[in-house]
This record gives C-alpha cells, sequence and structure tokens, in this order.
C-alpha cells in the first residue's frame, strides 16, 4: 500500500495511506486511511492543484452532498470494504 504525506497548516506532517483513487467531473480524488490496520479512520481528499502544477494540493472533502456521492463510488470500486459516515 503506497503512502503519502502531507503537511498540515499548523506545520505537522501526517502520513496517509493509499486505498483507492478516482477521477469524476475532471476532479481527482483519493480515498486514504490514517492506518493500515482493518479498523483504520478513512478520508477522501479533493486535488484542487491546476495540471501544470508541479505537486498536488489535497483538501478534505467536507461538503456533505459532495462527500456521499464521492463516497458511493469508492464503496462500488472497493466491494470488501465497509465505509461508513
Amino acid at each position: 500500500m503506497d503512502s503519502i504525506k502531507f503537511l498540515t497548516e499548523s506545520g505537522e506532517t501526517v502520513e496517509f495511506y493509499v486505498e483507492e483513487q478516482t477521477r469524476i467531473n475532471g476532479v481527482d480524488y483519493i480515498l486514504v486511511t490514517d492506518s493500515e490496520e482493518d479498523e483504520a479512520d478513512a478520508y477522501i481528499l479533493k486535488d484542487l492543484s491546476a495540471d501544470a502544477d508541479p505537486e498536488a494540493e489535497y483538501v478534505m472533502v467536507e461538503d456533505e452532498v459532495e462527500l456521499e456521492a464521492v463516497s458511493k463510488v469508492f464503496a462500488q470500486m472497493m466491494e470488501d470494504v465497509d465505509i461508513e459516515m
């Protein structure tokens, strides 16, 4: 499983594990977990960067409608995983 490190606004480095990724309506999303264990917290991150940017800029999806729609896509992609909101 690939892991990626994020720098928070407070300057803290946080590591997440990439479970899946998808592109919806031209926007890239990744499903990440905070642990490789079975009972991990999952987050959906949205890429806000432009195609020409050298690094991706991810933010957590907070809009309830968007979060529910994207989580359904990830649930279909990962049939063996139970995603609870």
